[in-house]
This record gives structure tokens, sequence and C-alpha cells, in this order.
């Protein structure tokens, strides 16, 4: 899927990034950022190695979780004549929250290794709210597809 493509690619990218940048890093990073956006603690460089791990293990366990749409939940109306469209559809959920949560720790990374570097945060504190809404906003649409199907 062209989704896999570029969150994949962007994934990949940051962890490029990472790597070019690592000898420019201070011993302290950020570590982690309030609900405002602003750094609430500070922790040794080799943390960032954290978040390329943590993003690996979440889309290898939601490209498996995507791959078995016989598991996922579905309302009681599933039958022969529409398990098609509901398995579809529930991929396609997955396999956009996966997405999002590449991005999400591509994202991340990028925004710290700035900050660290004493460069203005790009992102703004808009990155932990529009997780949140695009997020929601896959879920709801994923819910509106399933409740189309007959």
């Amino acid at each position: 899927m062209a989704l896999d493509i570029i969150g994949y690619t962007v994934y990949s990218g940051s962890i490029v990034f990472l790597m070019i940048n690592w000898s420019a890093l201070p011993e302290k990073v950020p570590a982690h950022f309030n609900a405002a956006g602003e750094v609430d603690r500070f922790g040794p460089k080799v943390e960032m190695i954290i978040l390329p791990i943590a993003g690996a293990f979440v889309a290898g366990l939601m490209q498996w979780i995507e791959r078995f749409p016989e598991k996922h939940n579905y309302p009681q109306r599933l039958n022969e004549n529409n398990v098609k469209e509901f398995y579809l559809v529930s991929r396609k959920m997955m396999n956009r929250l996966k997405n999002i949560c590449l991005l999400f720790f591509a994202l991340s990374s990028f925004e710290i290794i700035t900050i660290a570097q004493g460069l203005e945060n790009p992102l703004g504190n808009w990155l932990f709210p529009a997780l949140i809404v695009s997020v929601a906003i896959v879920i709801v649409y994923g819910i509106i597809k399933q409740v189309k199907i007959r």
C-alpha cells in the first residue's frame, strides 16, 4: 500500500537522520514533554535509541494484527455475505493507524533532535494533539464505514 511506503520511508528516514546527527547531539537530550509541549525531563542521548526500537515493535505488532482481520472485533451482523467488506475496512483502519504511529515516532525523533541541538521546535506544540486527532479520525471513519456495511 502507498501508506506503507510513506510510513516506512519517513520512519527509516528518521533513523538515518538520528544516525547522521548522533555525534552532534549533546550528552543530555529532551526525554519527556509535558501537556503544553515543553521539555520537562532531559536524559542521556542513548535514550534516543528507544524511539526507533519502540517504533519497530509497534509497527511489527500492528502489521501482524493487520494480517489477521478474522481476529478483529466485529458487530453481530457479520455474515458470509459481508465478511470481505468488514475485513477490508478493518485491515485498512489498522494500516492507517500503524502508519500514523510510524509518523509519530519519526516526528518525535526529529523534534527531540532539533530541540537538543538548540534549534526552535519546528513542530510547535502540535505533535501530540495531532496524533490524538488523527487517530480519532481514522477510528471514527472506520466505524462509519462499518456501519454502512449491510
